[in-house]
């Protein structure tokens, strides 16, 4: 996957906007399970009271509280709060909410900081238990004695409907502490979170006496706080519908470069590097294995850094909602790297493998269709069924081995899943029976533990895709990081406008890549402009490794080629093939029409141009026949048209370019004697100041070239015209006898 990290710099900028908006849709679903907790513990069991810190309360009440509050929070407290008098104007602002304010004074809180107000929360709820303690004596003389203990005081001596805190407000302060340090051990297994709900209800009950509409209060915190909840879903939305726009504009982005360049760089292979990587190899590797690159590039922008800020995010959350109740978390998170783990190292082989069988059912299916005639032929259809079933099948039980993995994964990761559901319950219902934590808390701890087990399970979708896609990755860039061994010189020399077009080999020899021997050897000829330089020879004499090396389809080992006395390996591929007009031995047409395949050669070349190369290759007859003519459609590959129409069409091409050099490489074997003599006698008519250089198997092809080379094994084995190789070559004189005969061969 490094090898082609550099396709991701030019979508650098939407990739670091992705990763700010997962980022910030991760903290909006983690804040959710948060904001649900505060519902059921604020908004339903509290009844919307937020704090232990009243926004208002009975002047009386106050009193009350600061008879157990030390000098410093009493201080805090009576200056967080203001007196405000009925029927003054400070009161009409506060009357409709607090109507106890019409008859009596009130303390409203004023505008105080989320840190001054958990400052006071603590001595405030503290103060609000004993006064609640005092307040149960009065009104229920049989505890009274409770609350005194071992104080001298003994409140249940005291006569029935005395005000308590008048009497309290009377004695010395330290005995007002220690019938608060007695009241307070009641409560202090409680813990603080008891404490804080206790409390909490005393402040409901001063609201009760103000007149407020408590009901309206929870109402109103349960509202605020859904809609709250609802906009962070909202947002998120909105974040994940962007990212996962993002991601798949990078994807996409990333896969059409590298097609691009595969398919740039493969253009620019010489036959070389076709021989090391097949045709269907390459075609896999530009079309499965860049899907394959493009999937794993989005799953990795959405959940490469949305997954760990979940899981790490999921984490500390859970345990600043219950600490107690780590262990869970930590349990099933090692479960589930033990079996992510696992599932990897056994789907890993078969991930490096998938590839290699897709580019060889690739390959026997390319064969089967290109080769559909000679198998029906020769009635093989039976063996092709068998050989294509065969890499069908490998393909079929390696992907089926890797889908059985991944079905066991998900069912693994639910039971996992449920199991720590149940456990977070059972713990958690002890632990609010404990009053360790509230009930909302195991809610929110629930969730994050959701969260945090998705995060894995989100990952291990990624730990799944990520081998195939490393695999896809390197054979990607085994094509792009292979450097052609045919390549242009840093300082080119130009072959100009007046090429006159003389080729010339001197003494060269050629090997095949990783051959062990030559396969021509000391070749050397001058083939001029004007003159036709025919090769002929046995199958397998090197004819059309010859004309291979003029375009540089392959470099020499050994000598030079010239043209116009310049070495073709000091110009420009591209300047060269400029001067060449080169027809294959198949010929071979692209989908289109006839006009665009003959301006494959020249896209500016006007109709005359086209019908004048049409007449020279003998293919005015069947083009003409066609009602639409030049625009007749050409399928691909020309299978709409026969091998001689194919041909035909090939040289006519090759001729719109009107170059200094043609080519044929056998160019003229689909066609009948007659239209071979007809486009010889067009070709030498009007390619007059061209070098043509043919190869072929027909002595009577070549007989009235100007020159003939013949190639033996690799060896110029003769070379002249007709007449003499005729007197000089028995090669040449066994190839012409086995043809024509004497009397042909002196006409």
């Amino acid at each position: 996957m490094l090898r082609i990290r550099r396709y991701l710099k030019p979508y650098m900028f939407m990739f670091l906007a992705s990763v700010i908006l997962l980022f910030i849709q991760a903290n909006l679903d983690l804040a959710l399970p948060d904001y649900l907790s505060r519902i059921v513990n604020t908004g339903i069991q509290q009844s919307g009271v937020e704090s232990t810190v009243p926004e208002a309360m009975r002047q009386g009440t106050l009193n009350h509280l600061a008879l157990f509050l030390s000098n410093e929070d009493e201080t805090a407290v009576r200056s967080a709060y203001s007196l405000i008098q009925p029927n003054t104007l400070a009161a009409d602002q506060y009357v409709e909410t607090y109507p106890y304010l019409e008859n009596e004074a009130i303390y409203v809180r004023n505008e105080l900081s989320d840190d001054e107000i958990e400052a006071l929360s603590t001595p405030m709820a503290k103060a609000l238990l004993v006064v609640s303690a005092l307040q149960q004596a009065m009104d229920n003389p049989e505890a009274a004695a409770q609350m005194g203990g071992d104080s001298p005081f003994d409140l249940s001596r005291l006569p029935a409907g005395t005000d308590l805190f008048a009497v309290l407000g009377n004695l010395p302060a330290a005995q007002r502490d220690q019938i608060a340090s007695t009241i307070n051990e009641r409560f202090a297994t409680l813990g603080d979170s008891m404490i804080e709900q206790t409390a909490v209800i005393q402040v409901r009950a001063e609201y009760e006496a103000l007149g407020m509409d408590v009901a309206g209060l929870q109402n109103s915190y349960i509202l605020r706080i859904g809609a709250l909840m609802l906009g962070i879903t909202l947002l998120s939305a909105a974040a994940t519908i962007t990212v996962g726009y993002l991601s798949a504009k990078i994807a996409a982005g990333v896969g059409r470069d590298l097609r691009s360049d595969v398919f740039r760089k493969v253009e620019s292979f010489s036959s070389a590097e076709f021989d090391k990587f097949p045709t269907a190899s390459l075609i896999t590797r530009s079309t499965n294995d860049i899907t394959q690159l493009q999937m794993v590039t989005m799953f990795m922008v959405r959940l490469v850094f949305y997954a760990p800020i979940m899981g790490i995010g999921g984490t500390i959350r859970a345990i600043g909602k219950g600490s107690s109740m780590w262990w869970t978390i930590a349990v099933a998170v090692l479960v589930l790297i033990g079996v992510i783990s696992i599932i990897v190292s056994i789907a890993m082989p078969r991930f490096q493998i998938v590839q290699k069988l897709i580019d060889r059912i690739n390959l026997v299916a390319r064969e089967n269709l290109s080769g559909m005639m000679v198998i029906r032929a020769f009635n093989m259809q039976g063996f092709e069924e068998k050989r294509f079933d065969k890499a069908n099948v490998d393909l079929t039980d390696n992907t089926l081995f890797i889908a059985r993995v991944m079905a066991i994964m998900m069912p693994v990761m639910m039971f996992i899943l449920n199991v720590l559901s149940v456990v977070i319950l059972w713990v958690g219902a002890h632990q609010v029976a404990e009053a360790n934590m509230q009930v909302g808390d195991v809610m929110a701890f629930l969730q994050y533990a959701m969260q945090i087990v998705f995060s894995f399970l989100m990952l291990s979708m990624l730990f799944i895709i990520l081998p195939r896609a490393s695999v896809s990755a390197e054979r990607i860039a085994d094509v792009l990081d292979t450097e052609p061994i045919i390549t242009d010189p840093a300082n080119p020399k130009v072959l100009n406008g007046s090429t006159s077009g003389m080729v010339e080999f001197r003494n060269v020899s050629f090997r095949y890549p990783g051959a062990d021997k030559d396969v021509l050897k000391d070749i050397s000829f001058v083939a001029r402009p004007g003159e036709t330089t025919a090769f002929i020879g046995s199958t397998g004499s090197g004819k059309s490794t010859v004309v291979n090396l003029i375009p540089r389809f392959y470099d020499v080992t050994e000598g030079q080629i010239l043209v116009d006395d310049v070495d073709i390996r000091d110009v420009t591929q591209h300047d060269l093939r400029e001067k060449i007009g080169y027809v294959p031995q198949k010929g071979v047409l692209f989908s289109g029409t006839i006009e665009s395949n003959l301006r494959y050669a020249d896209e500016f070349a006007s109709p005359e141009d086209l019908q004048t190369a049409v007449a020279i290759a003998q293919a005015s007859e069947f083009v003409n026949s066609k009602p639409e003519g030049l625009l007749t459609e050409i399928a691909q590959g020309g299978t709409n048209v026969s091998g001689g129409q194919r041909q035909r069409l090939s040289i006519a091409r090759a001729l719109v370019r009107k170059p200094p050099i043609f080519i044929f490489d056998d160019s003229f074997s689909a066609l009948d004697f007659k239209t071979d003599a007809a486009l010889r006698r067009a070709l030498h008519t009007n390619t007059q100041d061209s070098t043509i250089l043919i190869v072929t198997q027909r002595v009577s092809t070549v007989k009235n070239a100007e020159q003939i080379i013949v190639l033996d094994q690799g060896r110029v084995v003769g070379k002249g015209t007709h007449e003499e190789l005729m007197e000089t070559c028995e090669t040449y004189q066994e190839i012409a006898l086995s043809q024509l005969s004497m009397e042909e061969l002196s006409s």
